[in-house]
């Protein structure tokens, strides 16, 4: 076990190290990016250190990064990064309500009945050799036609709802997504009544914007939208989450299928605490379908963010195969289906 593990920013810095004779005894690692993306006998020559000295010139994401590592928290299949650390992972989900199945194929059946569902419904989607993580879609905030006594037309599910899904992905390796549609309310303020399920390393977050509301507004009436401002009020806030408990990084999605429903999209934040996606979930003809996705993706500021696609059993004319998902571009990593 080496008395002394130095993390350095480059091969000059290592050299130097060599040169002063520093490495006798000791390993040097060199941190060119996040130190969560080390390789896993990297990470384990970190975790059996007595010492750790941290070059300055690596930044403060460094200091976090490395209590995560010590956490002992890991995405469900391993690693500390959802799509970067090494490990070519696709997330497939089932989408619903666990109340009822008119929301979508997750409130077809419990949650032990839906992680076996979800084994064959993600058959194919490792073709191109990516690692499947199993995941539930939860709505934990529904859209509603009333406007109920507070009035934000957007009804809450109790956590105790909710609660048997986390536990049942936890026990199975799988992750879960707690999804938003806030109605007039503010996607923070609702996220917030989450928290001690957010805090958890296998439990991420989807805000809809399709069913936010402006005041005045009702559902199904238009389209909701959001503003890139708010939505990175929920970035910020869950990126602190992420720091302050140590965790793994949490995945955050967006869902459009209208170029109206995020306004200033490229000013969205997109933090290494966190993956933030955009989830095209347009229904229809795969040919209406195909000229969203590519509208969406070419945009100047697609690079900055991950990819997802959705599936309806029901809209959809034909519904994709898993060979034409895989064949999208940009590579779709997160695949639903309602």
């Amino acid at each position: 076990m080496p008395e002394r593990v130095w993390l350095v920013a480059n091969d000059e810095q290592a050299a130097t190290l060599a040169a002063n004779g520093h490495q006798v005894g000791n390993s040097v690692i060199v941190a060119t990016d996040d130190l969560r993306a080390l390789s896993p006998q990297a990470i384990k020559t970190i975790l059996d250190a007595s010492e750790i000295v941290v070059d300055p010139s690596l930044g403060d994401d460094a200091r976090w990064q490395l209590e995560a590592i010590f956490g002992g928290h890991r995405i469900p299949g391993g690693g500390l990064l959802l799509f970067d650390g090494g490990i070519d992972r696709r997330m497939v989900a089932i989408y619903g309500h666990p109340s009822t199945s008119s929301l979508g194929v997750l409130g077809e059946q419990g949650p032990e009945e839906g992680a076996e569902r979800l084994r064959s419904i993600a058959e194919g989607y490792g073709a191109d050799g990516s690692v499947i993580l199993p995941t539930f879609e939860i709505i934990a905030t529904v859209a509603s036609a009333g406007a109920g006594s507070d009035g934000d037309y957007s009804a809450m599910t109790a956590r105790d709802t909710i609660r048997p899904w986390i536990e049942t992905a936890a026990a199975n390796g799988m992750y879960v997504v707690l999804d938003l549609q806030s109605g007039r309310s503010d996607f923070l303020s609702q996220a917030k009544v989450y928290e001690e399920f957010l805090r958890l390393p296998h439990v991420g977050l989807a805000l809809d914007p399709e069913w936010r509301l402006k005041p005045h507004e009702v559902h199904l009436q238009q389209i909701g939208t959001v503003d890139a401002a708010e939505i990175n009020q929920v970035v910020e806030w869950l990126a602190e989450l992420v720091r302050e408990h140590a965790l793994p990084q949490k995945l955050l999605i967006v869902h459009q299928f209208r170029y109206s429903m995020i306004t200033n999209r490229g000013a969205i934040e997109t933090p290494p605490e966190l993956a933030v996606l955009i989830h095209m979930d347009g229904q229809g003809s795969l040919g209406a379908k195909y000229s969203t996705w590519n509208a969406l993706t070419t945009m100047d500021d697609a690079d900055q963010f991950h990819w997802g696609w959705k599936n309806f059993y029901d809209e959809d004319s034909p519904m994709a195969t898993p060979e034409q998902v895989l064949e999208l571009t940009p590579n779709s990593v997160f695949v639903s289906f309602q």
